[in-house]
């Protein structure tokens, strides 16, 4: 595949410094900052293996790829936290409305019974008073 060069596009190696730009995203797209051990990339060509060292680029691209995943893992659990707090906020809402509502029901019920109860009571209290005094 033989591509055109575009410096727009970072390489991997600029994306892995700590004073690389992070590209504008949304705010859910970059949740937590980026944070870089010191020995996760290298910070210049120097400190690039030879080029007919193939032992030494594979152990490069293990702890590139190792880097790469552990910073993956972080930013994943951190937008799965946030979305199940905000998931558990909306069912709790839902349920504390819901019950609530049952609540004041039952409420409202149990009052109209006793307010119906006690009136009852006081219209027969007060009609036996008024034929004893017949």
């Amino acid at each position: 595949m033989n591509q055109a060069f575009d410096a727009s596009i970072p390489v991997l190696t600029e994306i892995m410094r700590e004073d690389a730009p992070v590209p504008a995203a949304e705010p859910e797209a970059i949740p937590a900052p980026c944070t870089v051990e010191p020995h996760a990339a290298p910070a210049n060509d120097s400190a690039l293996p030879a080029p007919d060292d193939a032992e030494a680029w594979q152990a490069l691209e293990r702890r590139l790829s190792e880097h790469v995943l552990h910073q993956l893992n972080n930013r994943v659990d951190f937008v799965l936290e946030q979305r199940i707090k905000d998931s558990i906020a909306d069912v709790l809402d839902h349920a504390l409305h819901a019950l609530t509502l049952e609540i004041r029901d039952g409420l409202h019920d149990t009052i109209g019974k006793i307010v119906a109860r006690a009136v009852q009571q006081e219209i027969t209290h007060l009609q036996a008073n008024s034929s004893r005094r017949k």
